[in-house]
């Protein structure tokens, strides 16, 4: 069927995501997430795990039409003889780490990330809050496909050990905010010493933090005001529509100027369902994930926390991070764009620390997935322990000019297979020599094909950029 993306199923909502489709994906998801041998756990999960049926957390943006996605998901799985806990509006990360904290079966969000309004996805989380395997969702879509070419205009009938049972756990939200915060915290004794300076590592710092109208926009100021910083909150009001709309990480206009205008220290940007996060200096400079992920790569060798002296990153990840990284003795290992790739060469070898360009940033220390909140937090506590402005910690690599053209309204399938387009690619290779580089490559959550071009000269990156797109849009 090929409904799994990069990061989930992703569609237009009505059209390409219907309440039909997201039953059906939901129950099919419940069938393979909800049934775990028994021998399969130990003696004490058995135990602490006594209950009749699989349970299920279900979190989402805040999209219109994530209410009747939500429903759908909702009743899908509760026909299907799973309880579901129902998080509300909540950031992806959250549900992930609810997944695991909650001892949930399997996750469930309803989000498009970064995408606009009308879009929407439904993403799984297995048990352990990890993202699924490709085989297991391939094995998802082969039970949905198998149970729709079975329909005979019955029903599923009642599951044995009954329908699943629905609760709502809007409150849940607290225990993933708590997490966040002692991330940046010691362990303390007692309620005095909780309320020290130690508690709150960010006191001194204005911080504008833009939540993209998005699953953010609650809990993120809450997070950084309790680390003590003075909050400026933007992106705050959603109504279903405006969801990264001119705001958030896609979009930094808003808060370069916010940051400029309230003369803060920083500023903080997170996509529709906080995944991910960018920032800005206080003269209202971008720095990227690529800077973000070094930062947090040279704090945590500093400290001896950064396992193997490795970080993980994409073939998208900037020549000047590369060289970087080089002269501080890091190694890093280079993976395809899409943070289950990352996690999956982390958890290979053993590394705790990847990220992407687009500011998905992954600490497996403390989170099983990307998670913006968590990396705003770490990277201002950094900041805040050295005494360094973000832009004396983001001028740690030289970004090299790197253009990237989205080409729409092409076939993937045929752009893949193109010779000419292969021979193209070829030519402008051997033309930046060792200057600069080239990618191209089908988008994974988008229906467009991606070229990106690097090169010392940032001209020339145009030049050839615009050159390969051309030819994509006459082979696609």
């Amino acid at each position: 069927m090929g409904l799994f993306g990069t990061d989930g199923v992703r569609g237009v909502a009505g059209r390409d995501l219907d309440s039909r489709l997201a039953t059906n994906l939901a129950a099919a998801g419940a069938h393979v997430l909800g049934k775990v041998p028994a021998q399969q756990r130990s003696k004490a999960e058995r135990a602490r795990l006594a209950r009749p049926r699989p349970m299920a957390v279900v979190g989402r943006d805040p999209r219109a039409s994530g209410e009747f996605l939500e429903a759908a998901v909702v009743a899908g799985l509760a026909e299907s003889g799973v309880d579901v806990r129902r998080l509300g509006v909540i950031p992806t990360p959250a549900v992930a780490y609810l997944t695991d904290f909650l001892d949930a079966d399997f996750g469930v969000m309803l989000s498009a990330s970064h995408n606009p309004a009308p879009d929407n996805g439904i993403k799984f989380f297995a048990r352990g809050g990890v993202k699924l395997a490709d085989e297991v969702e391939a094995e998802i879509e082969a039970r949905m496909a198998a149970t729709l070419a079975a329909v005979d205009g019955s029903g599923p009938g009642i599951p044995a050990a009954g329908f699943g049972r629905i609760t709502d756990a809007a409150g849940e939200a607290e225990r993933y905010l708590e997490h966040l915060l002692n991330t940046v915290r010691p362990t303390v004794a007692n309620a005095a010493s909780s309320a020290g300076p130690a508690a709150r590592p960010l006191a001194g710092w204005r911080v504008v933090v833009d939540c993209a109208h998005g699953a953010a926009y609650a809990l993120a100021p809450r997070m950084l005001a309790e680390a003590g910083a003075d909050v400026i909150a933007i992106g705050v009001e959603p109504d279903g529509i405006n969801i990264n709309e001119g705001c958030g990480s896609t979009s930094l206009g808003a808060l370069q100027a916010a940051v400029i205008e309230h003369g803060a220290d920083a500023g903080i940007a997170y996509d529709g369902d906080a995944d991910r996060c960018l920032a800005v200096d206080a003269a209202g400079e971008v720095i990227d994930g690529d800077q973000i992920l070094a930062i947090l790569a040279l704090a945590l060798n500093k400290s001896g926390r950064l396992a193997g002296s490795t970080v993980v990153a994409t073939v998208m990840a900037n020549l000047g991070f590369r060289l970087a990284m080089r002269d501080a003795g890091i190694d890093m290992v280079e993976t395809p764009v899409g943070d289950r790739y990352l996690i999956a060469a982390m958890l290979d070898g053993k590394y705790v620390l990847g990220g992407e360009q687009s500011g998905h940033i992954i600490m497996l220390d403390h989170s099983s997935t990307g998670d913006g909140m968590l990396t705003s937090l770490q990277l201002l506590a950094t900041a805040a322990s050295t005494g360094q402005s973000l832009a004396e910690l983001g001028s740690v690599m030289t970004r090299v000019p790197q253009v990237l053209v989205n080409v729409h309204g092409v076939s993937k399938q045929q752009v893949t297979a193109s010779g000419e387009l292969a021979a193209a690619v070829a030519d402008a290779t051997s033309q930046l020599g060792d200057s600069g580089r080239v990618l191209v490559r089908p988008s994974g959550t988008e229906p467009a094909v991606r070229v990106m071009v690097e090169a010392i000269d940032g001209g020339q990156a145009h030049e050839i950029a615009d050159r390969l797109a051309d030819v994509v849009r006459a082979v696609g």
